[in-house]
């Protein structure tokens, strides 16, 4: 589900430690347009919180006794009408991101963000858009993208380039820079409305899952660089 603007996003808060769950609690009683909905201390919880409640969004750790974020974040993402995942973890590691985004999470943070940057990213899931931490988003894409033989296209790459236009492929770059669906009607000076509507056709010519993997695709294209 995609939150309207208008609309106060209401957040599930799954950690097995207290004091985290504390910590985001205090953050977002303070944010006007998000509140918590329920919070969980392991996945089994987050899975039963998220099919009594139906938040919009869910701030996942990874550890968790019982269920841990992985496995609840598949039993959350496919329900018929999913909640977005936000994982949230000590734990930079590609193995987790990987697992994490198979998953169907929408987005990727380490707990040393700074506070801000977490209410942040639980709007911009919560908008439809993804999200990984600049720590990890340059070995996410190396891992993606090195499948291809020296000397061809990856399969993503040759898809774009024999099926989307050149509109398309102006939206796709701004995808990649981490540009929201606002923020692309902005900069094309184009309607949000068309906005998503470019970005949808996207999705289905490019066999995307998500935002995240139409990211990775702009990168195999060489319309955006990894970041340093």
């Amino acid at each position: 589900m995609t939150v309207p603007e208008s609309t106060v996003i209401r957040v599930v808060l799954a950690d097995d430690q207290p004091l985290i769950r504390s910590a985001l609690r205090v953050l977002i009683n303070d944010a006007e347009d998000i509140e918590v909905a329920g919070e969980a201390a392991n996945g089994a919880e987050a899975v039963r919180l998220f099919r009594e409640l139906r938040p919009d969004v869910i701030v996942m750790d990874i550890r968790m006794p019982v269920m841990d974020g992985i496995e609840a974040t598949g039993h959350v993402t496919a329900d018929p009408d999913p909640a977005k995942v936000l994982v949230l973890t000590t734990f930079d590691d590609d193995e987790y991101v990987y697992a994490a985004l198979r998953a169907g999470a929408s987005g990727f943070l380490v707990k040393d963000m700074a506070l801000d940057d977490i209410l942040g990213a639980v709007r911009v899931v919560a908008g439809g858009d993804a999200l990984i931490a600049p720590s990890v988003t340059r070995r996410l894409i190396r891992h993606f993208t090195a499948g291809a033989a020296p000397g061809q296209s990856p399969p993503a790459r040759r898809r774009a380039d024999d099926t989307i236009t050149e509109r398309e492929r102006e939206v796709l770059t701004l995808v990649g820079r981490g540009r929201s669906n606002a923020e692309i009607a902005t900069d094309l000076h184009i309607s949000p409305a068309t906005a998503k509507a470019h970005v949808a056709r996207l999705f289905t010519k490019l066999d995307a899952r998500d935002r995240v993997h139409l990211v990775i695709i702009a990168y195999e294209m060489g319309l955006v660089t990894p970041p340093e």
